[in-house]
């Protein structure tokens, strides 16, 4: 299976890139309250993606043998996501108001660029100066 690293190292890269354009658009609409964030196709497609994003790294997780336990950076990084998915519920459906849609969003997207500087430079303290 480790001749498929590559191919399922960038799907695994592309659908978190189309993730975070998901969130970005979805988290905008919300915030602006445009009636397009009702359509099924935007409440599933996004979830679909989210789903293989979240396969992908579990399969790259376990080809690799790389456990939380022994990768501090991959602990970091899936507290992060959860974080993430908490603060981006928020952002779209949860917030009661647009600033706190807003904040939440911009939290999130705070979140997301933590996990990608952490899976980047494999270091959870990256933003630390050395």
């Amino acid at each position: 299976m480790i001749e498929y690293y590559a191919l399922i190292k960038h799907l695994h890269m592309t659908t978190a890139v189309l993730s975070v354009t998901f969130f970005l658009v979805r988290a905008w609409w919300s915030v602006r309250e445009v009636t397009l964030l009702q359509r099924r196709w935007v409440r599933i497609l996004p979830h679909v993606n989210d789903t293989l994003l979240l396969v992908l790294g579990v399969t790259l997780m376990v080809m690799l043998s790389m456990w939380p336990h022994q990768h501090p950076w991959l602990a970091a990084k899936l507290l992060a996501l959860f974080g993430y998915i908490l603060l981006g519920t928020v952002a779209i459906k949860r917030g009661r108001s647009p600033m706190t849609r807003g904040l939440a969003a911009l939290g999130a997207i705070t979140l997301f660029c933590y996990m990608l500087g952490t899976a980047v430079t494999k270091d959870p303290l990256f933003l630390l100066p050395t």
